[in-house]
């Protein structure tokens, strides 16, 4: 650990230590999933960044080393603690550069904004050297002058290689592909055990693994209509969990999509049609219906039975709108009316 901690010192990190974790030191190899809290703060004690409180959301750091994390020196420091250590890393300034730009990142992921949003129209380095403002006063003064940094980290998981899923950013194109069929069939299992929410969420990560991969494709080339073929079907299935938790409009847009790319996609205009007809849009549902049996007649009967329900709903809401606006406009019952003479 003395040896560690010299080999530290050499590199303008000082390390200090708060509480001392159990075990034996990992070796972690490339792959490896750290998850860790931390706070940075200035070395007058000013509190930049504190994970357990950001975004009221109490979210812990997941790192996976060898990836190339914007901030090299989390992935230095933490290689030096034991699961369960509490440690203080003092950081020279050619340590902390850049994270004026990690920081704002980690914020706008903390509210649910783009991880990206303000850093799209030039490089990090260009951004230090810029007046480019980050949203932010504290990481705008940071970004114009920067400084050493103290990173308190308790380091609360190691996971080996291998042991858990790796989330889509830190997936090879290799890996997002791999990925879509499994998710596909859990999300298929999932709702046949009726769980529709963990379902739909299992289409929407293999959609946006398929996605970000048909995003480096040119639209309309072979690659990239064999990507939006493996999309369709993840997006009907996630349209279904859509429509099972009254999520119409969502429906509509999304099926529309795909009817606007395939004109004989029975299915989308068959969801499409039950969103229409859910959200009282009678015309544009039987016009998906008609569509639907001149692609399928043998779906009539399905068709006949949505058209009914449909009809029934339309009947009982005229019902219920008469009777509350009756008398509304009936002079008989109108309160006398003050005049002045």
């Amino acid at each position: 650990m003395e040896e560690e901690a010299r080999k530290l010192l050499q590199e303008g990190i000082r390390k200090k230590l708060v509480s001392p974790g159990k075990g034996e030191l990992s070796t972690f190899p490339n792959g490896t999933k750290v998850v860790f809290h931390y706070r940075t703060s200035l070395c007058d004690g000013t509190v930049l960044d504190d994970s357990r409180t950001m975004g009221g959301r109490n979210k812990p750091m997941e790192l996976i080393l060898g990836k190339k994390f914007k901030l090299a020196a989390w992935e230095r420091v933490v290689i030096t603690m034991k699961q369960g250590e509490i440690a203080e890393f003092t950081c020279d300034t050619k340590h902390t550069a850049l994270y004026a730009l990690v920081s704002q990142s980690l914020r706008n992921i903390s509210v649910g904004k783009d991880p990206l949003e303000g850093q799209r129209h030039c490089c990090g380095i260009a951004q230090i050297h810029s007046h480019h403002s980050l949203g932010h006063k504290d990481l705008d003064k940071l970004q114009a002058d920067p400084q050493p940094l103290v990173f308190t980290i308790e380091l609360l998981e190691v996971l080996p290689p291998g042991s858990f899923q790796l989330d889509m950013w830190a997936m090879t194109d290799k890996e997002k592909l791999e990925l879509v069929p499994h998710v596909h069939e859990e999300g298929n299992t999932l709702f046949k055990q009726g769980k529709i929410k963990e379902a739909s969420e299992k289409y929407y990560n293999g959609i946006a693994c398929l996605k970000n991969l048909q995003m480096k494709e040119h639209p309309g080339d072979e690659t990239w209509i064999k990507m939006d073929q493996k999309i369709t079907p993840l997006l009907l299935n996630y349209c279904q969990c859509l429509l099972l938790q009254g999520q119409y409009y969502e429906v509509i847009e999304h099926c529309s999509s795909l009817v606007f790319k395939y004109e004989d996609n029975v299915k989308a205009y068959y969801k499409r049609a039950k969103a229409h007809a859910a959200v009282w849009n009678e015309t544009e549902a039987r016009a998906d219906f008609n569509k639907v049996l001149e692609l399928d007649p043998s779906l009539e009967q399905s068709v006949s039975k949505e058209l009914k329900a449909m009809e029934e709903r339309i009947r009982s809401k005229q019902k219920e709108d008469k009777g509350r606006y009756k008398g509304l406009f009936d002079y008989n019952t109108r309160p006398a009316t003050a005049t002045t003479g």
